[in-house]
């Protein structure tokens, strides 16, 4: 699997993002400032950085301007970590070359979904990443669903559940599953979580919301995209 550098100065999100990227397979590098960022950088040239924008010393920012200045590093895919008020920042980033950013506090099953669809990229051609159900069109590359040719704006969340029920159609997903698989053990138990969020993804997709063609209710038990 994957080589990916976690840099952020706080011991407690290290250990989060740490713990859910071994469990899903992958090598993980940390670093707490971006001197020792830079370093590990050429070292050992992971596949993927996690950066945090608010770093002791040399900032986030500046970390990724000088990714983005060495030319080995020029494809390195980053994924920006930002508090919350910090657009400017987010502007920033993403102008110096950032590919993806999320705001903290973060749900570990969305940033690991969006680490997927960035090392996906490297490899184009070793696995065809587009889901199709019916008329049902989901791009994991690009994050864009489309339904009977129209395409569908989902939030990152909506996305995520989406795609976790049409990867197996047919197989029935219980709430507490869907909870711990797309928003993390942080939401364990509320489960009305999922039931809004199925709403809302039905409002989008489905032409009539009360009689859905595509994501079915098994009362009592959870739901399921049918097969």
């Amino acid at each position: 699997m994957a080589v990916i550098l976690v840099v952020d100065d706080e011991e407690p999100i290290q250990e989060l993002l740490r713990f859910n990227l071994e469990k899903e397979g992958y090598q993980v590098l940390m670093a707490a400032d971006g001197s020792e960022a830079l370093g590990i950088l050429e070292e050992k040239q992971p596949e993927l950085v996690v950066l945090d924008i608010m770093l002791p010393g040399i900032s986030g920012l500046e970390v990724l301007n000088q990714i983005r200045k060495t030319p080995k590093f020029v494809e390195l895919p980053v994924i920006m970590l930002t508090a919350k008020g910090e657009e400017i920042d987010k502007v920033l980033g993403l102008e110096i070359g950032a590919d993806d950013y999320i705001t903290k506090p973060f749900s570990p099953r969305e940033l690991i979904a969006r680490i997927r669809a960035r090392l996906r990229r490297l490899k184009p051609s070793e696995e065809n990443n587009d889901i199709l159900r019916q008329d049902l069109h989901i791009d994991l590359d690009r994050f864009r669903v489309s339904v009977r040719g129209e395409y569908i704006e989902l939030t990152p969340k909506e996305f995520e559940l989406l795609r976790v029920l049409a990867t197996y159609p047919g197989k029935v997903y219980t709430r507490d599953e869907l909870l711990e698989r797309i928003w993390g053990y942080e939401y364990a138990g509320d489960t009305r979580t999922v039931d809004v969020h199925v709403r809302h993804l039905r409002q989008k997709i489905e032409k009539d919301p009360s009689n859905p063609e595509y994501i079915e209710t098994l009362r009592g038990i959870g739901y399921r995209l049918k097969g």
